[in-house]
């Protein structure tokens, strides 16, 4: 562990929170540069080789699908409980999370940090309010200053820009691969990712993938090494 540490410009590293039943932390070892190619013409049906790792089906299109997530960002009884029931309350949990990773040295104050799927912004927020003052989110409504327009299948940043990735919303992911690979593109060598995950079948009716055990995402991180697995309690995730 320490070993690894100490060379953050030979290898990159990923710490994925998956928030489910089980949680882990990723230490993604880049090996080599990823194909930053995007699909423009996406699959409707897209499937998953995977037996933990399920794909929903029921998309006609692409367009559907980002259609059917934008039903949620934009139902304004939820954005009203966004930016007011849960925004203090989303924020404390998030930035316990983020402290306790900066007491493991893997966020830093001067980390340029990303937040996938940020939706409001709280973890953004948070990030910004334990010290971590570069930082910002993208989803596919804007909210600013917290959050940029942006589609997680395809980043909209350059190779190599972030030093940390966080992400709850991987269930939403069409394209898995994509996701996970979009991350890997644009951390930084020795950059850190922590996911959120749900290891449950009973997952938001607006996600697009099931995942039912760690080792489906394990995999997913071809350039990267898992650092831990840990239980957590966030918001209906169990995993990190």
């Amino acid at each position: 562990m320490k070993e690894s540490c100490i060379k953050p410009f030979v290898s990159k590293y990923f710490f994925a929170s998956l928030l489910l039943s089980i949680s882990f932390l990723l230490y993604l070892s880049y090996r080599s540069s990823l194909d930053s190619t995007i699909i423009s013409v996406v699959d409707p049906t897209p499937s998953s080789a995977e037996p933990g790792l399920k794909i929903r089906p029921g998309y006609t299109s692409y367009d559907s699908y980002v259609q059917r997530q934008l039903n949620k960002t934009l139902n304004p009884k939820l954005r009203k409980i966004w930016t007011t029931r849960d925004w203090n309350r989303k924020i404390l949990v998030f930035s316990g999370f983020f402290n306790d990773l900066k007491k493991k040295n893997l966020l830093f104050n001067s980390s340029k940090a990303l937040c996938i799927g940020a939706r409001m912004g709280q973890e953004v927020e948070a990030l910004r309010r334990v010290g971590v003052s570069d930082s910002i989110g993208i989803d596919l409504v804007p909210s600013p200053p917290l959050v940029m327009k942006g589609d997680f299948h395809h980043q909209p940043f350059d190779d190599e820009t972030f030093d940390f990735e966080f992400s709850n919303v991987f269930d939403h992911a069409l394209y898995p691969e994509k996701f996970v690979d979009e991350i890997q593109r644009t951390l930084k060598p020795g950059g850190v990712c922590v996911l959120h995950v749900a290891l449950s079948r009973r997952s938001d009716k607006y996600s697009a993938n099931d995942l039912f055990s760690v080792e489906p995402l394990k995999k997913l991180f071809k350039r990267s090494k898992l650092v831990r697995v840990r239980t957590v309690d966030g918001f209906g995730l169990d995993t990190e």
